[in-house]
């Protein structure tokens, strides 16, 4: 299993920072390795709805269905909380995006976990290093997106 956990401070409220991100198509506007996103099913951030993600990995286009398996948006006092999976023949993605007021802004963190599927296996250490390098690119884009504030 590959897992990549980033934090990242924003300036802009934590409601607005939820809608942006828990509205999954906004990651192709922050995600380098992301070539294009759509919702394709039900209402934005709301549990249920389903994006088409195409992601681009060694040179290919690989399309994703990414779920919405929970979505709680922040309070004055507590965190928001997306989660979203996709699984494919050869692996299953799992990402949780938290979004907490603070006093400046908002905090995210953005964890996600990518695990091989089948006789693939063996070969999630070589996946957790690429992986890291892809998250890395990843929170480069979303620092750069949310050092403004998005707009919801």
């Amino acid at each position: 299993m590959a897992r990549y956990r980033t934090y990242i401070d924003s300036p802009a409220s934590a409601e607005d920072v939820f809608a942006y991100l828990a509205d999954f198509q906004t990651v192709a506007e922050w995600d380098p390795g992301v070539r294009s996103a759509r919702l394709i099913h039900g209402e934005p951030a709301a549990v249920g709805a389903r994006y088409f993600v195409v992601a681009g990995f060694l040179g290919r286009g690989i399309p994703l269905e990414y779920e919405v398996v929970h979505s709680a948006p922040p309070t004055d006092r507590t965190e928001g909380r997306v989660e979203l999976e996709a699984h494919t023949s050869d692996f299953r993605s799992y990402d949780v995006i938290t979004v907490a007021p603070t006093e400046g802004g908002c905090r995210v963190t953005y964890d996600a976990d990518l695990a091989l599927k089948g006789f693939r296996r063996p070969f999630d250490p070589l996946l957790a290093l690429s992986f890291r390098v892809i998250g890395n690119r990843a929170r480069h884009g979303l620092a750069t997106a949310l050092a403004s504030a998005p707009v919801a």
